[in-house]
């Protein structure tokens, strides 16, 4: 196997075929004057597995067009198989027809992957109805989590933690994590009226005093929903208030505003930021090690 590291996958890549004992390339990708990309293959692929990490942040489409040219671009070299690993996977909200009109990106963007990958795996996507990623791939697909990392962590550096889902769409991983490492844990019921206005309410109250909060929850994007939690955590009476996601998008400065508050924001590196401090390079080369 060639695991090669694409414009937003350089983070992880090279820890991913270190640990593999595996060739490791970085795709060189380029752009024209009018803005297409330009992608090469730096490695001979011809009769090897290749697997491509790339990470679908910040400029998203520009990532998927590059994986796709990338993919193709295998194909036509002779790749025997061609696999994406994606620490983080866009386009996964969109799972229906919300309003006359809309396209169902979920599903057309799957099938992109599905006509140019033998083999995907997502870290932890943002599934909302359907919990099952196979569903959504016809090509096979793995969905990988980092709920065990998160434990860790929370079992190394927070005494005494109380788990906090901010919604319900969230409390799969805060209550996996709880039970992982003992904890009680609660839910908080949203509704959302705008991607920076939500309102959020506890579903059964909670004594904080002297104890630890941490909200749990996949993606942090606008901050929101984290920052009305937040509020009715502290009058709860919570000693200290933290945060850990999986993906940290942090949009538009949420994360100065988190911090500004009060919050001690922690992520995995799925996305890479100062907050940054939990690995899932080592998730991702398990999952690839039969390959």
């Amino acid at each position: 196997m060639i695991v090669v590291s694409c414009s937003h996958g350089r983070h992880l890549g090279r820890k991913i075929a270190e640990s593999l004992h595996k060739k490791h390339s970085s795709l060189v990708v380029g752009k024209f004057p009018d803005s297409e990309l330009k992608v090469r293959i730096g490695c001979d692929v011809k009769n090897k597995d290749v697997a491509f990490i790339q990470s679908f942040y910040k400029d998203v489409n520009d990532c998927i067009v590059e994986a796709i040219l990338a993919a193709h671009t295998a194909i036509e070299l002779g790749a025997k198989k061609v696999i994406l690993a994606a620490p983080y996977f866009p386009y996964m909200r969109q799972d229906k027809r919300f309003r006359k009109g809309e396209a169902i990106s979920q599903r057309i963007i799957a099938g992109l992957v599905d006509k140019y990958f033998d083999e995907v795996y997502v870290m932890d996507p943002h599934l909302h109805r359907e919990d099952r990623i196979e569903h959504i791939f016809k090509t096979k697909a793995v969905k990988l989590t980092a709920n065990n990392l998160i434990a860790g962590y929370i079992r190394k550096h927070i005494k005494n933690p109380v788990i906090i889902g901010p919604d319900v769409e969230s409390y799969k991983w805060a209550r996996n994590v709880a039970e992982m490492i003992g904890a009680e844990s609660r839910i908080l019921r949203k509704k959302r009226y705008s991607s920076y206005r939500v309102e959020v309410r506890l579903n059964k109250k909670i004594n904080l005093k002297n104890r630890n909060a941490v909200i749990v929850d996949d993606i942090i994007s606008t901050g929101q929903t984290i920052l009305e939690t937040a509020k009715i955590l502290r009058k709860l009476g919570a000693k200290k208030i933290h945060c850990i996601c999986v993906h940290g998008i942090f949009v538009n400065d949420s994360l100065a505003k988190l911090r500004k508050a009060g919050i001690k924001v922690v992520s995995t590196n799925t996305i890479p930021s100062e907050v940054a401090k939990i690995d899932v390079s080592g998730v991702i080369s398990r999952s690839l090690v039969t390959i």
